[in-house]
């Protein structure tokens, strides 16, 4: 079952297209930094402005250049079952060792339309699937009592929740914690779901700072929580700043400011605005890294 620290990982773009030398380069730097594994062709991915041949590819390149040394967990999801399924199917015959699937977006299905669907992908996969409930990006919320009759089936093992909510998160652990594990959708929550039993995290900092967010989870899990606590309180206010604007667009100005990749982002998505967000984002990521965050 997945666990850990899992980067959803940002798709540099130049001149319109995926720059593979920037992306491999922050593969790389996760891989250094122990991360559990990396989440290609997620919402921090710009997925939905990928082409089919674009996230086909990126997957391909990713399984190629990590070889094993972390995991990958690809963004297959979709509103259509059909095309969840062939981007399941797909990712698998390349090598993935999970997929990530994320509620329908748009056309808001019932409950059991949710159980069905994500049954449906499940019984189509060859690796492990982490469930996504992200409720304020798909309009629909995937209940814990659902994700109960989920967690049956063999290769439902995850849920990456990003309801923001920890009394929903605490409700889940309590019914499917000895079947599934539940990973933070939310860097700001990462902390108190670890309280929770929950097991980890999805993270957008972690793109920019994967050493830091490895140290808070395996501090919390040795019992280092003083440790724990002040990563989280030295990061809080980064943590609130990566959602100033839409995501990825902070997170990938920062990447930028840092030399990792360009700024481009593309529509209808848009690049970070001027003022006076975009400075204290900077300076709060220029006082980290003076801190030795890495």
């Amino acid at each position: 079952m997945f666990q850990g620290v899992f980067t959803a990982i940002i798709t540099p773009f130049r001149n319109g297209k995926i720059d593979y030398d920037s992306y491999f380069a922050i593969l790389d730097k996760q891989i250094q930094a122990r991360v559990s594994g990396v989440v290609p062709c997620g919402t921090t991915g710009e997925s939905p402005t990928l082409s089919h041949e674009e996230h086909a590819e990126l997957i391909r390149e990713t399984v190629k250049h990590v070889k094993k040394r972390v995991l990958v967990v690809a963004g297959t999801g979709s509103n259509s079952t059909r095309e969840a399924v062939e981007l399941t199917e797909a990712a698998c015959k390349d090598g993935v060792d999970g997929i990530l699937q994320v509620n329908p977006y748009y056309n808001k299905p019932t409950q059991e339309g949710l159980y069905l669907h994500f049954k449906e992908v499940a019984d189509h996969s060859s690796v492990p699937v982490m469930l996504y409930n992200i409720p304020g990006r798909t309009s629909v919320n995937l209940l814990p009592e659902t994700t109960l009759r989920l967690s049956e089936h063999p290769k439902i093992r995850s849920m990456k929740e990003a309801t923001g909510d920890l009394g929903q998160m605490s409700k889940l652990i309590s019914l499917v914690g000895d079947k599934m594990t539940v990973l933070s959708g939310d860097d700001n929550l990462t902390l108190p779901l670890l309280s929770l039993g929950g097991k980890g995290v999805v993270s957008v900092i972690s793109n920019l700072f994967p050493e830091s967010l490895v140290k808070l989870v395996e501090s919390f899990q040795k019992g280092e929580i003083a440790t724990a606590q002040k990563i989280h309180y030295d990061f809080i206010e980064l943590f609130a700043l990566a959602f100033i604007e839409t995501n990825p667009i902070p997170i990938k100005a920062a990447m930028s400011w840092n030399g990792h990749c360009s700024a481009e982002i593309r529509l209808p998505m848009t690049a970070l605005s001027a003022g006076p967000g975009a400075d204290r984002l900077k300076k709060t990521v220029s006082d980290l890294i003076s801190k030795g965050y890495k």
